[in-house]
């Protein structure tokens, strides 16, 4: 599991370099769309919901089950939590390094 643990971190520092780099409140992105359409709402409505604050406060929630899961590991009692990071990686399956054995 130390692999994973070092994995997920990495795709979690990918995560926050992205959303560090994106317009905090999209203001850029919606300027720029002159059209929408119901479909379209529906876009705007999720990346509006999906936005760089959003997704920062996930890696921060992701980042402390994983720390905390390294405590346990390092501590020898990693209990029922074993299930935890398998979960937590799988959004990220198709990203480079995902292993199979990883898979819950």
């Amino acid at each position: 599991m130390d692999d994973l643990v070092q994995w997920l971190t990495t795709q979690l520092d990918e995560d926050e370099r992205i959303a560090r780099a994106a317009d905090a409140d999209l203001s850029n992105v919606f300027t720029r769309i002159e059209v929408f359409d119901a479909e379209m709402a529906a876009d705007e409505r999720h990346i509006v919901t999906h936005g760089p604050a959003r997704v920062l406060r996930e890696i921060d929630a992701k980042r402390r089950i994983v720390e905390r899961y390294a405590w346990l590991r390092e501590h020898g009692d990693t209990g029922d939590i074993a299930w935890v990071l398998p979960l937590l990686a799988l959004p990220y399956e198709d990203r480079e390094g995902f292993r199979e054995e990883w898979r819950p």
